[in-house]
């Protein structure tokens, strides 16, 4: 049974700054109400559950971007979290080569721990075997 209380406070992240803000958030609000207040563009809602990379973290923010682009957020999931998520580009350019090595989705793959779990048999295209 899950008693982990339910937030309204989320990060809110510009990419081009650098920057994490804390807001609340209200049902029903429109994408891209929140504006950063530093360039005026569009805050990113990435969950409330992310540890937002220091500024001088230029690897973090890299795998950050690449996360958020492809659409993978930290929203909770009950008291376990948002779940692994990758730190580094490395990891990042490790898992988008295995799924387009196995044809794994890009957000399946960013939120794999396991790239041997991407590399398993049966996870990828089938092939035609050749027979003779």
């Amino acid at each position: 049974m899950c008693f982990r209380p339910t937030t309204t406070r989320r990060h809110y992240i510009c990419l081009p700054c650098r920057a994490g803000y804390k807001k609340r958030s209200v049902p029903g609000e429109t994408p891209g109400a929140h504006r950063c207040p530093r360039c005026r563009g569009e805050l990113i809602d990435a969950g409330q559950d992310l540890a937002v990379p220091a500024r001088r973290d230029t690897a973090g923010w890299k795998a950050l971007g690449a996360l958020l682009n492809a659409g993978v957020t930290f929203h909770s999931r009950c008291c376990d979290g948002p779940g692994w998520r990758p730190r580094h580009p490395r990891e990042i350019r490790e898992r988008l080569a295995a799924a387009g090595a196995t044809g794994v989705p890009v957000r399946t793959a960013l939120t794999t721990e396991d790239l041997d779990a991407l590399r398993a048999p049966g996870r990828g295209p089938r092939r035609r075997r050749r027979h003779g």
